[in-house]
């Protein structure tokens, strides 16, 4: 069976371990993409849409945990993590998948074999467990204000005032109620000083604030936008994205 994984792990040796022992006990497993940190690691999730995905918990830039609470339910997600007692409990009390650091091959086959089950099923709510394993973590610095310059001004932005943010070349959109601005920031490294809760991804270049949202339609099948309170922008919502409406 022919599946899509990505691969997010910051230490080169465990990197080259774990491409290695996929290859050899998962043939069809196709590495669609390999990340170094949790930025890179999110960004290539948006690109390639894989199925599978195998964070390390601890990556700079994003953690592991940040990624997969973006992640929610558009993919399996294996944890790889060094061993803690508390975060194996944590993983078993869901029944979420994970691999101990150093690798073991028996223990890589049998996460595998449950993947290969699951596959054709809705990958699993690893919130909880998300939830549960932050609990213990030191909270992540959240950004609070950007400098933007509007005509010869520069202002400061409170980011809880941001309907949306969306890709601009190599700059970001800051779109509030009645005015918006340009920073030179691009979104995918905003991406990582923002509460994944209350900012939302919805589409490769666009984040919106929760807050904002007035209501989700449907177009077809396949696809929804956005409404917002404050804008009469609409904002459509990738395909990967569509469950964030539907629980």
């Amino acid at each position: 069976m022919s599946v899509t994984v990505l691969i997010a792990e910051d230490e080169p040796l465990m990197r080259e371990r774990l491409l290695g022992m996929l290859a050899t006990a998962w043939p069809g497993a196709q590495v669609v993409a390999v990340a170094e940190n949790g930025i890179d690691a999110w960004d290539a999730f948006l690109e390639h849409a894989p199925q599978v995905v195998f964070l390390d918990i601890r990556m700079p830039g994003m953690s592991g945990l940040e990624v997969a609470a973006r992640i929610g339910r558009a993919a399996h997600v294996v944890f790889v993590t060094a061993y803690d007692q508390y975060a194996v409990d944590a993983f078993d009390a869901g029944a979420v998948d994970y691999l101990l650091k150093p690798l073991q091959p028996g223990r890589l086959d049998k996460a595998l074999a449950r993947l290969r089950d699951k596959l054709d099923a809705r990958p699993d709510d690893v919130s909880d467990v998300v939830r549960q394993l932050r609990a213990g973590e030191r909270k992540p610095e959240r950004l609070k204000w950007l400098k933007a310059t509007v005509g010869k001004q520069i202002r400061l932005i409170d980011v809880n005032e941001v309907l949306f943010f969306q890709a601009d070349s190599k700059y970001t959109r800051v779109v509030l109620e009645g005015s918006e601005a340009l920073v030179r920031i691009p979104l995918k490294e905003l991406t990582g000083g923002l509460d994944p809760e209350r900012f939302w991804q919805i589409h490769r270049g666009t984040l919106v604030n929760v807050t904002a949202i007035r209501a989700a339609e449907r177009i077809d099948a396949e696809r929804m936008q956005v409404l917002l309170r404050g804008s009469s922008e609409v904002l459509p919502v990738s395909r990967s994205f569509t469950y964030l409406f539907r629980e």
